[in-house]
């Protein structure tokens, strides 16, 4: 995919997500991440170059985390539309399962629980688990905390 126009909402994203991925992390890291043998290493750092410019490497997908830091380092930026539209092309390409994470964990997770999730629940691309069987009263799957419930 060829990066388009870079979107205000993904931009303004990728500018908030950069002072975790500071120049001096990245000039420590960059040296040992060039001589890991893993395949999916080198592709990322073929996709960033060890640079912080043009980090944007597909409609709303920014490589910046893998500056800092090893392994899958790519991240869905932008609007709850732009990333429930992200996540359904992805989906439409045959990806079944995908595995989240943001920064900070704990406001990302409002946000995609928020503002995501509901989008793609009213798209039908998306639907709440069903409560697993044994759960306690508050749909808990953890056995003890039922117990501790008196």
């Amino acid at each position: 995919m060829t990066p388009g126009p870079r979107p205000p909402a993904a931009g303004a994203e990728a500018a908030r997500l950069r002072p975790p991925v500071a120049a001096a992390a990245t000039a420590v890291a960059q040296p040992r991440l060039r001589q890991s043998e893993s395949v999916g290493q080198r592709r990322m750092l073929d996709l960033h170059g060890g640079s912080a410019a043009d980090l944007e490497v597909a409609p709303n997908l920014w490589a910046g985390v893998g500056l800092g830091r090893g392994g899958a380092g790519t991240a869905l930026v932008g609007s709850h539309e732009e990333v429930a539209d992200r996540i359904e092309e992805y989906a439409a390409a045959g990806i079944e399962e995908f595995v989240l994470s943001g920064y900070p964990h704990l406001e990302e997770l409002y946000w995609f629980g928020e503002g995501v999730l509901p989008l793609l629940e009213r798209r039908r691309a998306w639907a709440r688990p069903l409560p697993l069987l044994g759960a306690g009263r508050d749909g808990s799957a953890v056995p003890f905390a039922v117990g501790a419930q008196r």
